[in-house]
């Protein structure tokens, strides 16, 4: 249904005054690393939130004040709890109560490699008993492009609400960057698609309260695209740069030294950097949306594909590197202690997502070596295939005595000069070896 000009410059005009003076009701479904962070910054803002999880745990934690998410200080969640404004529960009734909707729930992938927008949908089932006029639905969850269109306009419209009119409907992709300590949700661009104009400006309007820029763009198909895009952009580039390590291993030279002579230029190129494989909810799990939306419609993306191919294989290559440097020191990798330092996706953070050190483990104990970690920040490790993992103390003797030391995470507390006299063999994924001496080591392997 087709709004007249009149109707869309009306529409939405009672709750464009409830976000303007902060009396909108805002629910946030799903408080993982992206829904409480935004929680948060919407109660800063002056909103009264609900957070809706069924981790009764989460619930539990947020409404005495604590904080399950390092980016998110405690004692920022108890101001809001102790001033009324932030509160969490499993429950959905304050759905019913909500001008605004905003949806962050989990996009996996399954075992297939195909999207998982269940958790979307449930959201869209329990919104469907409780929409009404002048409520503003966000969704915030990666997912492919024409999800919001496909899947949750349907469900709006069949309660027989005119969207633009009576309810609005948007996507505003995440951009949470965990550990980041310059860019967080308040000073990162938010990228904004509205169904209807109207739908757009509100959108806008919510997230004008508590982020510094909004940068609205003409669909939520375009908003959805551009979150792929710029992970697309993350793993096919990172894809390159760890195919271009293997070449360096084989032609004797330094990756790490190559990268940064090219970074010396101060034009057409930005530097990537190898590793173990690719980590987190985003990077290794986005551009595959892309993929299999396409797919249907008979499109290939060739560099996606290949790029995941090259990235998936990452943790099997350290693995086999690491065999090798045992050969050299005339050990079998079978029956030899490995020690990983680090296991989390990236520095700093307490985030297993997609690690690829679960991988690593899981090759390494395929092929018969004993498996030792140790991350400041993961003290039990559930290994994908059963059985678990304690995290062992960092002592001189764990060091001296692992047959070899494998780098996964380059943790900013670790003490890389004193690693590297106490172990007998280092293999460093992460360059974390850079600054000291070569000769401080008895025996150095690096990506």
């Amino acid at each position: 249904m087709a709004l007249s000009s009149e109707e869309q410059s009306n529409a939405g005009q009672t709750l464009r005054q409830r976000l303007a003076d902060r009396t909108a009701n805002v629910a946030v479904l799903g408080l993982g690393y992206v829904g409480l962070s935004l929680a948060l910054a919407v109660a800063e803002a002056g909103f009264r939130v609900s957070g809706i999880d069924p981790d009764r745990a989460k619930c539990a934690m947020v409404n005495r004040g604590a904080s399950y998410v390092g980016d998110v200080p405690a004692e920022a969640v108890a101001t809001q709890v102790e001033a009324g404004r932030l509160q969490a529960g499993p429950a959905t009734t304050p759905l019913h109560q909500a001008d605004v909707v905003i949806i962050c729930v989990p996009t996996p992938l399954s075992k297939s490699k195909d999207p998982d927008i269940s958790h979307i949908l449930e959201a869209a089932d329990s919104l469907s008993h409780a929409m009404h006029r002048d409520m503003l639905i966000v969704l915030e969850s990666t997912t492919y492009p024409g999800t919001t269109e496909e899947v949750l306009l349907p469900r709006v419209r069949h309660n027989g609400y005119v969207v633009g009119r009576d309810v609005f409907l948007a996507f505003s992709p995440e951009r949470v960057d965990p550990g980041n300590a310059t860019y967080a949700l308040r000073n990162t661009p938010k990228v904004v698609g509205g169904v209807t104009p109207a739908c757009r400006d509100l959108a806008v309007a919510l997230y004008d309260t508590f982020v510094e820029r909004t940068v609205p763009v003409s669909s939520p198909a375009a908003a959805e695209m551009v979150k792929i895009l710029e992970n697309t952009y993350r793993a096919v580039n990172i894809g390159l740069v760890n195919e271009m390590a293997q070449i360096c291993y084989r032609l004797g030279l330094d990756i790490w030294e190559v990268i940064e002579a090219a970074s010396t230029k101060p034009f057409g190129y930005s530097p990537f950097y190898p590793g173990p494989g690719l980590g987190g909810h985003c990077v290794p799990v986005d551009p595959l949306y892309l993929t299999w939306k396409m797919r249907g419609l008979r499109v290939q993306t060739r560099f996606i594909e290949l790029a995941d191919v090259v990235n998936a294989d990452m943790p099997h290559y350290v693995v086999r590197r690491v065999q090798d440097a045992l050969n050299d020191d005339a050990k079998a990798l079978r029956g030899s202690h490995v020690l990983i330092l680090g296991v989390t996706y990236k520095p700093d953070v307490a985030d297993l997502r997609e690690s690829p050190a679960l991988t690593v483990i899981e090759s390494l104990i395929e092929h018969g070596a004993r498996v030792s970690y140790h991350d400041p920040f993961i003290k039990q490790l559930a290994l994908p295939a059963g059985g678990m993992l304690e995290c062992v103390a960092l002592t001189d003797e764990a060091l001296a005595t692992a047959d070899c030391v494998l780098i996964h995470t380059a943790h900013s507390d670790y003490d890389w000069r004193r690693i590297a006299s106490q172990a007998p063999m280092l293999f460093d994924t992460r360059n974390a070896m850079q600054a000291v001496e070569r000769n401080e080591t008895a025996r150095l392997y690096r990506l």
